[in-house]
């Protein structure tokens, strides 16, 4: 072989084996850029899936937030509806019995009385023909019971469902049954050695353990035996604030002088009757605490002002109202410094319709202190007396001296309109609408 043809084959060979590691290395290449590639394209799929996952569980932490506003509202809107037609509903039956009323009936529903004064007998202590006849003629809203009505469980239990079972029969809705259950010093039942049940002693002494939560077991344990002799109602709690010290009318009987203290009790108490479905009755509005009288037997003072009032013994009455008490007692107490002359809080608009209704928002009963007392008895007749308490706010006239006086007087001014309709029929719904949300719970 000539040394040029030599030459030749050596340069192909060198050019064949440069060109096959050219290759070898683009392959190589090509080979690490796509596992690059592809390794890239995991990393990100992976991150991809990691926060499609996150943002799923997010969306369940949080719940998508246009579908959970609207379910919330939707909610909501049910809720508000559902109070709205249950009012309703509430309001067209008081309005039903209101129409079907006659006026003598509806004049008789504003009175709280003894059986006796049903019965004409002393010491009533069953519901008997002449006790039928005579609330079948005058339907009253409520019945009070005190020692001389009370003999035993059972007589009690029957006389109780007798009463409940005449006023269905006549208007379709239960009268109040009533009884004034304090505790201590004032009880009708506990006192009885017929009952065995307890006496849960004075408010002064539960007041001084400064504990709201004996103060709810009152309500608890006085409730729970009223209910079960068939009371809707209890004369409970005292929510005077004992501003004089020497006040002797409701010094054992008033939680304290700390109208803070007062007003944590009420609220207490009220839940605990209230709990045993019984009706607490907050008295004795504006408050007796300042008094030195006692106005069973006449005029009673208490020399404060409004601001007085406001600060002191307003306090726990509005403690009492917002924790669901339905009524509110009265007092036949005179405040000097805020009305001129002899006008007891019982009869005055000032107390009952601007203070009471007006200023603190009172949408339940409101019932006198016992109008047989001194404070009225001696100063008024019973048909002056119930006339002026009904014009002033008071919903219902509790146990005038002389029932059927008081009666015709109520029904002659309603009949010229010295009562207007209005006054009678705004008295009427409150009665009512508390009565049947006592029979539909």
């Amino acid at each position: 072989m000539s040394w040029s043809g030599e030459r030749r084959r050596r340069k192909k060979a060198v050019l064949t084996a440069l060109f096959s590691c050219l290759g070898m290395l683009c392959l190589m290449g090509i080979s690490a850029f796509a596992f690059h590639l592809s390794a890239e394209n995991k990393r990100m799929s992976v991150e991809t899936d990691m926060q499609e996952r996150a943002a799923r569980e997010e969306k369940e932490f949080q719940g998508e937030p246009g579908k959970d506003a609207a379910a919330r509202t939707d909610g909501q809107s049910s809720s508000r509806e559902k109070e709205i037609s249950e009012a309703d509903r509430l309001s067209a039956q008081v309005e039903s019995i209101i129409q079907r009323m006659t006026i003598e009936q509806k004049v008789s529903q504003l009175f709280f009385v003894l059986p006796d004064s049903l019965s004409k007998v002393s010491k009533t202590l069953e519901v008997g023909e002449l006790t039928c006849e005579a609330f079948r003629q005058y339907p009253v809203g409520g019945i009070v019971y005190m020692e001389n009505h009370i003999l035993s469980e059972e007589q009690l239990t029957a006389m109780n469902r007798s009463f409940r079972e005449l006023g269905q029969e006549t208007l379709g809705v239960s009268p109040f049954l009533a009884v004034d259950e304090e505790g201590g010093t004032v009880t009708r039942i506990a006192g009885n050695q017929a009952f065995p049940v307890e006496n849960v002693g004075n408010m002064e002494n539960v007041g001084a353990g400064r504990d709201s939560d004996q103060a709810y077991q009152v309500g608890q344990t006085l409730g729970a035996y009223l209910k079960s002799y068939g009371f809707n109602m209890d004369f409970a709690p005292v929510a005077d604030v004992l501003v004089n010290s020497e006040n002797t009318v409701v010094k054992e009987r008033a939680f304290g002088s700390d109208p803070n203290l007062v007003s944590s009790m009420v609220e207490a108490e009220v839940r605990g009757l209230k709990g045993e479905k019984i009706e607490a009755v907050l008295k004795h509005f504006p408050g007796h605490g300042a008094t030195a009288e006692d106005s069973h037997n006449g005029y009673a003072y208490a020399q404060r002002s409004l601001e007085e009032l406001r600060e002191t013994e307003l306090v726990p009455f509005q403690a009492g109202i917002d924790a669901g008490a339905e009524f509110v007692m009265v007092g036949h107490i005179c405040f000097p410094l805020i009305e001129d002359g002899q006008m007891p809080a019982s009869l005055s608009s000032w107390a009952v319709t601007e203070l009471l209704k007006g200023e603190m928002g009172f949408e339940g009963v409101a019932v006198t202190d016992a109008m047989n007392m001194g404070a009225i008895a001696e100063n008024y007749s019973s048909a002056e007396a119930a006339v002026q308490a009904i014009q002033a706010g008071i919903d219902m006239v509790l146990m005038p001296a002389d029932f059927e006086a008081a009666y015709n007087g109520v029904l002659q001014a309603v009949s010229s309109q010295e009562i207007s309709q209005e006054r009678l029929h705004d008295a009427l719904r409150r009665i009512l609408t508390v009565k049947l949300e006592m029979q539909n719970r």
